[in-house]
């Protein structure tokens, strides 16, 4: 039930992002949800492999190359997602900066009290 809900959360956070942000496109709102479950299936199965190959990145910059990785992997989603559109590199940085953000502060209202 708790991963539904973190789908539905997802995409809704993937909602309110793609109406602010101007690089952003979403068609459909169906789309949002097919965003929320290929972004999960690729943080599973790409960021781990991603992180492994760039671990000295990684290193030499203090963790701030895994802000790249999680825009790579926003580009990922765009090119198999149809109907989510993100215009380049920098506008998919900025979604994923603030796809976490709003994840965090939208899945703390799943956590037990």
């Amino acid at each position: 039930m708790k991963i539904i809900l973190r789908i539905l959360f997802t995409a809704l956070a993937v909602l309110i992002l793609a109406y602010f942000l101007p690089g952003v496109q979403l068609v459909k709102t169906e789309s949002a949800i097919i965003v929320a479950v290929v972004l999960g299936l690729l943080r599973i199965t790409v960021r781990p492999l991603l992180i492994f190959f760039t671990l000295p990145a990684t290193i030499v910059t203090l963790g701030l190359f895994l802000f790249v990785i999680n825009a790579i992997i926003i580009l990922i989603a765009d090119y198999f997602v149809d109907g989510f559109a993100v215009s380049g590199f920098w506008v998919a940085l900025l979604f994923s900066i603030l796809l976490s953000v709003l994840q965090s502060v939208l899945y703390s209202f799943l956590k037990n009290k």
